[in-house]
């Protein structure tokens, strides 16, 4: 109470210096959720390569594209030595605006025969709600639609969803994953070629057939074998087509993740310290109008380490009360955001339970280490020039 009632003293004062570190707080919280759904994203993202998968599309280049290529040169890259399984697979926007705000790709439509990885893939989906496709869906217009699109479009099992023209039944809903899945509406690949051929200029399409057109494989090397040797004799094969390993993926989007991270952490550490020199110009001015206080209780036989404690508590408390608002204004605009984008599946923040300890401890910490320099003159103030003080 003795703390409570010297920092309400100069309660406006005292509120300013709060209100700096709230302020940090606060863009701690939020930037520091924002990287967290990066982080997530990144380390959902590799899940998919864990099993050593290689990803394989045409016109080359480092990022995947939705080029048409012939599924006859899956073919070709099965026969490969070290090539155990080829999964060929289509993909494509859900729409051409693609216009909805998401931390990662756009909502996607995405096809592939239902098992025919051999178990291989260790990105391992889950229905929420109805069931995955089979490997019978083949013939059907079916769907099944991630997390966040079935909330989106407000879809569940047994409805109909359009999707480039053509009606679809919904068959399933996935449990969320925090990855693209979220964002896709998977169907047969024999459906999705249909509908990603009606995507292509009419002179393309005129001389190609639903069947003979894919846009990327899935590539599982055999146990043992390197996938980046693989990705090597496939870019032999053929130098028209991009290839993805899992180092290739780890290094992109593991520099992509921690640029980002360090660039949103950075922001929020930036309006802390600033918070942090606040604390010690309130400390400081609040010292110098408790001099003669201080002298007295040197001459009464307080010692130098009680008054350096009672200082640095005093400044360790302003950061704690604004770390505490701080984090609850943080914690608010953080569900707010996601629930406002939810809908469309904007889900841009991850708030943790080690974000939030780590944001109040920093301030508790930082408002201390602010307080320590002052402590210090405070402690070794002459009692006698002390109680002179005006």
């Amino acid at each position: 109470m003795r703390m409570l009632r010297n920092l309400t003293r100069r309660r406006l004062r005292t509120s300013l210096t709060i209100l700096g570190i709230t302020i940090g707080i606060w863009a701690l919280v939020v930037f520091g959720s924002m990287a967290n759904r990066i982080t997530v994203m990144v380390n959902n993202g590799a899940a998919f390569y864990d099993s050593g998968a290689i990803s394989v599309w045409g016109g080359g280049g480092n990022v995947p594209r939705s080029n048409p290529v012939d599924i006859s040169v899956g073919d070709r890259i099965a026969a490969l030595p070290g090539v155990d399984v080829v999964v060929p697979g289509v993909g494509m926007n859900l729409s051409d605006d693609a216009a909805s705000i998401s931390m990662g790709l756009p909502p996607m439509i995405t096809g592939e025969v239902a098992d025919s990885d051999g178990g291989r893939s260790t990105l391992h989906l889950r229905a929420a709600s109805g069931r995955l496709l089979a490997a019978a869906d083949e013939v059907s217009n079916v769907t099944v639609l991630g997390s966040d699109l079935a909330r989106q479009y407000g879809k569940h099992v047994g409805d109909t969803m359009m999707l480039r023209g053509k009606l679809f039944r919904v068959v399933g809903v996935l449990e969320p994953t925090l990855t693209q899945p979220d964002n896709s509406a998977m169907v047969p690949l024999a459906a999705a070629q249909r509908l990603y051929l009606k995507t292509l200029p009419s002179l393309i399409k005129a001389n190609l057939t639903a069947s003979m057109v894919v846009t990327s494989f899935t590539i599982y090397p055999k146990p043992g074998v390197s996938p980046d040797a693989i990705a090597a004799e496939i870019k032999a094969l053929d130098p028209e087509l991009g290839t993805m390993t899992p180092d290739d993926f780890n290094r992109l989007a593991g520099a992509y993740a921690s640029m980002l991270n360090a660039v949103l952490v950075g922001i929020g550490l930036i309006s802390l310290v600033v918070g942090g020199l606040s604390v010690v110009n309130t400390m400081a001015m609040s010292i110098a109008e408790r001099t003669r206080e201080i002298g007295i209780k040197r001459a009464i036989g307080a010692s130098r380490v009680r008054i350096v404690r009672e200082v640095v508590s005093e400044s360790a408390l302003i950061g704690f009360i604004g770390g505490a608002i701080g984090l609850g204004l943080g914690a608010l605009i953080v569900t707010l955001a996601n629930d406002a984008g939810r809908s469309s599946g904007t889900i841009l923040f991850e708030l943790t339970a080690g974000t939030a300890i780590t944001a109040v401890a920093f301030s508790t910490a930082l408002g201390a280490l602010a307080g320590f320099v002052p402590a210090l003159h405070a402690a070794r103030l002459d009692p006698v020039a002390a109680l002179r003080y005006e």
